[in-house]
């Protein structure tokens, strides 16, 4: 299994920060706290990640609920694997990346994510930036691009 790196982590803390925020300023919801501890320990023994398999099952849940409010997957409907290239000049995948998505656990899809949006070398990120943020809004929202 994929790891899930502390970033992700994070930013799945904020997310049930912001959804159920503290009522007395000091105590967190129980979503916070399963996650908090994942993020405790990964700081404790200066882990980057995860393992997605052995995650508590409280912090994944709490995780999987921030991952569904992500987009699915960076295509901008500019596949150039479909041309013969090992890797999409419209999202940056690699060919086995794009055919294998669907059956990807969303600790890898995420490891992708944090690869090609590092890399910055996709026209997701410049060339077409307009059209990957278009996309990714879409995805959240589940409409298709250019439907709104």
């Amino acid at each position: 299994m994929a790891g899930i790196h502390i970033n992700d982590i994070e930013s799945a803390i904020n997310w049930w920060r912001e959804r159920s925020p503290s009522p007395d300023n000091v105590s967190a919801c129980p979503e916070v706290r399963a996650l908090a501890e994942v993020y405790a320990l990964l700081v404790y023994y200066r882990e980057s990640q995860c393992d997605e398999a052995t995650m508590p099952p409280k912090a994944r849940d709490a995780w999987l609920a921030w991952y569904a409010t992500t987009p699915d997957a960076p295509c901008i409907a500019i596949c150039s694997t479909s041309q013969g290239d090992s890797v999409c000049k419209g999202c940056g995948r690699t060919e086995g990346e794009v055919q294998h998505w669907p059956a990807m656990s969303p600790g890898a899809k995420r490891a992708v994510w944090r690869r090609i949006t590092h890399e910055g070398t996709a026209w997701r990120f410049n060339r077409y930036a307009e059209r990957g943020a278009e996309t990714s809004e879409a995805a959240a929202v589940g409409t298709p691009p250019g439907a709104a």
